[in-house]
């Protein structure tokens, strides 16, 4: 099933996501909706916190259209490790038409649970890197719009809330 994703300023984006205590038949099934909701949006990651679901779960596929699928499900996620730097030009499903660079580090190393409830490690570089810290940044209550300099975090600040305005007239 597709969720609604919000929008910032939405309150909600701001809370913290809860540690899942268990891989149950809802958690399975939130899991296919938030694929399901990244896909058809379209993104690369979705955290729960942006469906209004608080808990510490996230989906990802930074697979190239021409590609197979790889959707990669972390459940608890800690960043263990983050190294060097790098500034990526990153969007947010939470920021429709919003496109800014952000700074990162270039390699993390996650650890997460997958869908199996089963622990696991990993190393990325590159897209993977930068959306793990962009996503588990949304299980933190921390956005993308955090990351921006004074004067870039007032213009998207504007622009989102003219936005929210210019849809709460239409409704």
């Amino acid at each position: 099933m597709i969720r609604t994703i919000l929008h910032y300023p939405d309150k909600r984006l701001r809370e913290k996501g809860v540690p899942i205590a268990k891989i149950t038949p809802e958690i399975e099934a939130l899991i296919d909706d938030m694929a399901e909701t990244m896909y058809a949006a379209p993104g690369v990651g979705l955290a729960a916190p942006q469906i209004g679901v608080a808990l510490q779960l996230f989906v990802i596929d930074v697979a190239e259209e021409d590609e197979a699928s790889d959707l990669r499900v972390f459940v608890n996620p800690e960043i263990l490790e983050r190294h060097d730097s790098i500034t990526w030009t990153e969007g947010c499903l939470s920021f429709p038409g919003v496109q800014e660079d952000v700074e990162r580090a270039a390699r993390v190393r996650v650890r997460a649970q997958g869908r199996d409830g089963k622990w696991f490690e990993l190393e990325a570089e590159g897209l993977l890197a930068v959306a793990v810290q962009h996503e588990f940044d949304h299980l933190q209550g921390q956005l993308m719009i955090d990351h921006l300099g004074p004067l870039k975090k007032r213009l998207v600040d504007r622009k989102m809330k003219r936005r929210e305005a210019a849809h709460a007239s239409a409704d």
